[in-house]
């Protein structure tokens, strides 16, 4: 278990005030038990190259129509009603899913449409009312932004009131980490 605590520091993105805009990890970190699996159920979960380039503006305007897109089409349904499981990361079906499943589907979606993956990290959070929730954190060229299945606005990180546990690292997605600066 000492192993996952090992000190890491991720690089913000060229250009941009890392102490400001983007999540800063400490160390590394065991996936959610829900999600150790997903790179293997989901090779775009993981994936680590996009095919496509898209212009900073055009990606935004793709990232804003997918949150509102998943979150207005997909019902809202708990894992313990569908699966009789307290936790089963997977994509929504047609009844519906939780928040991890619908940040599974923005990021699939995200992918599949030309964003780089590398800039679409799933994350577990404490929300406002310091319940466990999941997030999808986009990685624009000004900073962290959620995707978040409790609002149809794309905010950035700092302005959500929330306690950020884990994420996907950014440069080997397959792994997460945490120890948030705030």
């Amino acid at each position: 278990m000492t192993a996952f605590f090992v000190a890491l520091f991720l690089i913000a993105p060229q250009g941009a005030s890392a102490a400001d805009a983007y999540l800063q990890a400490g160390m590394a970190m065991p996936a959610p038990s829900g999600a150790q699996k997903i790179c293997q159920t989901y090779a775009w979960a993981c994936a680590k190259q996009s095919t496509r380039r898209l212009g900073s503006e055009a990606e935004m305007a793709i990232v804003r129509d997918v949150n509102r897109r998943v979150n207005t089409t997909t019902p809202a349904l708990s894992d313990e009603k569908q699966y009789s499981r307290s936790e089963l990361w997977s994509l929504p079906t047609r009844a519906g899913g939780d928040c991890e499943d619908f940040a599974l589907l923005k990021k699939r979606e995200l992918v599949r449409l030309g964003v780089d993956p590398r800039r679409l990290l799933l994350a577990t959070v404490l929300d406002r009312r310091r319940v466990p929730h999941a997030v999808l954190v986009y990685r624009s060229p000004k900073g962290d932004l959620l995707l978040d299945n409790l609002t149809d606005k794309v905010v950035g990180w700092r302005s959500s009131g929330y306690v950020f546990l884990r994420m996907q690292n950014p440069d080997r997605p397959d792994q997460w980490v945490g120890g948030f600066r705030a």
